[in-house]
This record gives C-alpha cells, sequence and structure tokens, in this order.
C-alpha cells in the first residue's frame, strides 16, 4: 500500500485500529495477563522478545487479516522487528493494515487538571526512522482529569504544536487527549475539549488533516462535528478502562467513530493456547470490536 491506499483505508475502511504499543512501563503487566510469568524473562531486552513473539502471533493469525483490522499502532521496538521475515510494517501492510507508530515519550505531573506530554527530545529521529520504516503515522497521549479551561487548552495546543512536527515529516498525527473516564466532571470538561479541538482544526493550513483518539464521549454524539470535520481523517476511540463490552456498547451509540482498543482485544490471549484456540479467541474480539465501529 502507498500512502493514498493508505490514507484512503483509513479515511473509508469498515474496521478499527488495533493498538499494540504498550512500551517499557506496561509491557510486564501485558505479559503477565498473556500468561508470561517475570521470571521467563530477565533484562529490557527479553522483555521486549516475549512482547515481539505475542504481537506477531496476534499479527500472523489469520482472522487479523479479516478486513476488520484496518490499522495497527506500534511501539518503536516492535516497528523495528520482524514479522514472517519481513518488517513488522510490511507484515502488516500485506494483510492491509496501516502502520502508526506511538511517538509520545510518557506523561509529565499533574497541573491544571491535565497531564501534557514530557517533553519529546527524541521525536525527530523517531519521525525520520519511522518514514524509513513505512509508518503511515503516528499516535500520541496525553490525559485530561478534570474540566479546566485551561489545563485543557494547554493540552490541546501542545497535541496540535507536535502534530505540526508529525506532519511536516510526511506522517499523519493521531491526536489523543484522552479523558479520563473517572473524572466527575467528564461531561463539562468534554465540551471545553472539542470546542478547543475544533479552534485549533480551524488554524491548520489548507489541505492538513489529523486524526483523533478520544475517550468515548459521555455525552452520546458528541463529537459528531469532528466526524464531519474536512480537517479530521478519522476519529477513534480509546476504551479507557471501559469492559470491553461496555466500552463497545457505549461506542456503537457514537456513529463515525470507530474502536482503538488495546485490553479489549487482547485480554483473552494466553502464551499456552493452541493456534486454534488463539485465533478463536482473537476472532471473537475483533468481531465484537468491529461490530461496534461500523
Amino acid at each position: 500500500m502507498n500512502t493514498q491506499d493508505m490514507t484512503t483505508r483509513i479515511a473509508t475502511g469498515q474496521g478499527f485500529i488495533a493498538a499494540l504499543d504498550q512500551s517499557g512501563g506496561s509491557t510486564p503487566k501485558a505479559l503477565r495477563g498473556y500468561g508470561v510469568d517475570d521470571s521467563e524473562w530477565s533484562g529490557d531486552e527479553e522483555m521486549f522478545a516475549q512482547i515481539h513473539a505475542m504481537r506477531a502471533r496476534v499479527i500472523t493469525a489469520p482472522c487479523f487479516a479479516s478486513g476488520k483490522v484496518i490499522g495497527a499502532i506500534l511501539f518503536e521496538k516492535t516497528m523495528d522487528g520482524m514479522v514472517d521475515g519481513v518488517s513488522t510494517g510490511d507484515a502488516l501492510k500485506a494483510r492491509g493494515i496501516v502502520p502508526f507508530i506511538k511517538v509520545d515519550e510518557g506523561l509529565a505531573d499533574e497541573a491544571d487538571g491535565v497531564q501534557l506530554m514530557k517533553p519529546m527530545v527524541k521525536l525527530a529521529a523517531l519521525l525520520a526512522k519511522s518514514v524509513a520504516a513505512g509508518m503511515f503515522g503516528t499516535k500520541m497521549r496525553s490525559v485530561i482529569k478534570a474540566a479546566n479551561p485551561a489545563g485543557i487548552a494547554a493540552i490541546v495546543a501542545q497535541q496540535f504544536e507536535v502534530g505540526q512536527q508529525i506532519i511536516a515529516a510526511g506522517l499523519m498525527p493521531i491526536i489523543e487527549p484522552e479523558y479520563d473516564i473517572t473524572a466527575a466532571d467528564r461531561a463539562e470538561g468534554e465540551a471545553i475539549l472539542l470546542a478547543e479541538i475544533v479552534k485549533h482544526l480551524g488554524a491548520l493550513p489548507e489541505g492538513q488533516q489529523v486524526m483523533l483518539k478520544l475517550s468515548i464521549p459521555a455525552t452520546d454524539g458528541l463529537y459528531a462535528p469532528l466526524v464531519s470535520h474536512p480537517k479530521v481523517l478519522r476519529v477513534v476511540a480509546l476504551s479507557g478502562g471501559f469492559s470491553t463490552d461496555e466500552a463497545c456498547a457505549r461506542l456503537s451509540r457514537n456513529p463515525g467513530m470507530i474502536a482503538s482498543f488495546s485490553r479489549g482485544l487482547l485480554q483473552d490471549l494466553r502464551k499456552q493456547q493452541s493456534d486454534e484456540e488463539f485465533n478463536a479467541v482473537l476472532g471473537k474480539a475483533i468481531d465484537q470490536i468491529a461490530s461496534a465501529s461500523v
């Protein structure tokens, strides 16, 4: 797939984007959930080898190429790895799946009810590397915990500022200001968030687009103006701690948003499953998430 093919696939594809981007801090927990005990690896390299083996098994499962997964977000080390003898990005594209790369370097301490992204000192080098690896786009996460107008304005401004650097590098940014679903004032704060995003979309130069990854809103249909906005390629939803069933039920009440789930996709997979069992469990999750997305 070339860039135009990938743009069309993301813009019009009937399916969802898989989040396979757990990084260093969340990897041990993800491995335990997969049935890999801490005693089975020692040090970062062995840990990342274990998680890459899990992701490679997901990517090569027959159901993953069913057409219902239209994109996948990778961690840098997953992008660097090989699947079936080719780069991970090429393995995905061979299955009709558009590859993205996680580029943020974690969260700063909370201030004004939000956690901005830490300074992204490796961004320029990672963007160049990602272009060379055939990635289509990027993803970067920050978190909103309260309906603080100053904090929300700062978080959206930072996301769009970095987004401009990503666009300049030739990649499609997924802007992800996650709203903590446990926040008591979430409905109020999401209205502020919507207004800030619309403001920044209006300031984007003609011909530029971004993607948005947002918590499923407390008010059904809140983000409809973003779904139809000409400067938004696609709006995707994170599960944010909801159970898979609840996340899918809520997502289905927000037409135009598609899923970008991690835990909901992978939570029932185990290293000890036979390939047939693994494919059946993964296929069931894919079917449920895809159905909620379309």
